[in-house]
């Protein structure tokens, strides 16, 4: 009997612990990682998303930068396009990062500065349909170096 109670503890922690993955990954609308590459001017950071019926969405941006990073500022357009590819919502963002001394307004952990940056409130898509939600940086030059990883999130 003790062998099935602790299996069956075994079993509810893994599940607890799939569930808690799977609603993480679903609250991620995109993902994009740049360990490995810089990212280059009209390399847009995009995902496709099929709406069912009338959603409201609270977006927030998580972004993570190395030290060679070279503004004190990020500038970005965040735009939805809908199933014809016209553009839905489009809004430009600028985001200070560091202090007037130069200095991260985020702390450093594992080599990176990450930001977590409100995105649209209550952004509401009343058609049923595939919706695109891209992401373009506005910097002045290419490639931008110091981008390391960016998520956009549905709080």
């Amino acid at each position: 009997m003790r062998k099935r109670s602790i299996i069956a503890a075994i079993l509810c922690t893994c599940l607890c612990f799939w569930g808690c993955s799977e609603q993480e990954n679903s609250r991620v609308l995109l993902e994009r990682s740049f360990f490995e590459d810089t990212w280059e001017r009209f390399d847009y950071v995009k995902n496709t998303i099929q709406i069912e019926e009338e959603t409201t969405f609270d977006l927030s941006m998580k972004i993570s930068f190395t030290d060679d990073y070279p503004y004190d500022d990020f500038s970005m357009v965040f735009t939805v396009f809908d199933a014809a590819d016209s553009p839905y919502r489009s809004k430009g963002y600028k985001f200070n990062l560091k202090e007037s001394d130069g200095q991260w307004k985020a702390p450093s952990a594992n080599g990176t500065h990450t930001f977590e940056f409100p995105i649209n409130k209550a952004l509401t898509i009343t058609d049923a349909g595939t919706y695109t939600f891209q992401i373009e940086y506005r910097m002045p030059y290419t490639p931008i170096t110091g981008v390391k990883h960016l998520s956009l999130i549905r709080n």
